[in-house]
């Protein structure tokens, strides 16, 4: 049974992800078609590589994800089928494929799409090219039936935070529905950097002088924490309260973590 994951920016009140599922279910009624969202900011090829780098991870190998996002094709970013852990991604290059993949982890396969549109109008993509290839895919279709070898993705820099001995400084690059506001500061950085050792983390005219285990010990007060989410990325919250919102916080605002001298 095909597995079919939907990520746009096409929103909920228009025919955009319903035409999508309609067409995928002509050739695939038993499909299972999962929206993973259709609320990205338009354009915003980062928050869509963001959410889908942290969902497609819980699918089986096998799964087929379309990304609709800035799907607009040119002969710079090419409409690719990219095989990755084990899974498709279908989506125009405009280098989102590289800030979902790791950066140190290449793709096992890519190929053009180069399959004829279901339409002579080209303003739709997700649904005249990418819904088509979807449903090849599922039916046992090979990648060289779909397109050509291409020699790679294209690179988009993500944001990464810098550091040294002294700390860490990051930004925010996301706000989650709860308004939490989740940093691009990894685990694993803040254990190598700061470890055990003394620290404040610094944002937008607040600190933490602590990292929490849940979002229950931020108290019951209004005061905020920070911790590490299922993600393991660095998040500032409020308990059953706004975080973004009532502090002000913004994506691309800074983050600074500062390790202090052993006392």
């Amino acid at each position: 049974m095909a597995i079919i994951t939907l990520t746009s920016d096409w929103g909920n009140t228009d025919y955009y992800p319903a035409a999508v599922k309609g067409r995928i279910l002509q050739d695939l009624p038993n499909a299972v078609i999962v929206d993973i969202t259709h609320k990205i900011p338009r354009f915003n090829t980062r928050e869509a590589a963001y959410v889908l780098r942290n969902a497609y991870k819980n699918f089986p190998k096998g799964t087929i994800h379309i990304i609709g996002v800035n799907t607009e094709e040119s002969l710079n970013e090419p409409h690719l089928v990219v095989l990755y852990d084990g899974q498709f991604f279908i989506g125009a290059d405009n280098g989102i494929f590289s800030l979902i993949f790791d950066k140190d982890k290449e793709p096992e396969s890519i190929h053009t799409l180069d399959i004829i549109q279901d339409s002579e109008k080209y303003t739709f993509s997700g649904l005249h090219r990418f819904a088509k290839a979807a449903v090849m895919l599922a039916q046992g279709k090979t990648l060289d039936m779909l397109g050509s070898p291409y020699p790679g993705i294209n690179r988009k820099l993500d944001y990464e935070p810098s550091f040294n001995a002294s700390g860490i400084r990051g930004m925010i690059i996301h706000i989650d529905p709860y308004s939490n506001a989740v940093t691009n500061i990894p685990r694993d950085l803040f254990k190598r950097i700061v470890g055990n050792k003394p620290f404040t983390i610094y944002f937008k005219g607040y600190s933490c002088e602590g990292v929490g285990d849940c979002y229950a010990d931020a108290g019951g007060d209004g005061s905020h924490v920070c911790l590490f989410g299922s993600n393991n990325l660095l998040e500032i919250a409020l308990k059953y309260s706004t975080a973004s919102s009532l502090m002000g916080l913004r994506i691309n605002d800074p983050v600074i973590i500062e390790v202090l001298p052993e006392r």
